[in-house]
């Protein structure tokens, strides 16, 4: 699995349930969406970086 790319660059806002990345396979392409409101605060893999599942790919730090 890779990183495909971030919707959201570091100090962004964000609110819960907005697509932050999107993760690709061979087959699917699946968007992992915010799980708080908040601010994206780091982002931990970049796009086109291979990841396993349970990786942490960024934070959000909340208001």
């Amino acid at each position: 699995m890779s990183v495909g790319r971030w919707f959201k660059r570091v100090g962004d806002p964000v609110t819960v349930q907005e697509p932050l990345v999107e993760t690709e396979t061979d087959n699917v392409t699946h968007e992992i969406r915010a799980p708080v409101t908040g601010v994206l605060s780091q982002i931990s893999v970049k796009a086109g970086a291979s990841v396993e599942c349970g990786m942490v790919l960024g934070n959000v730090s909340q208001f």
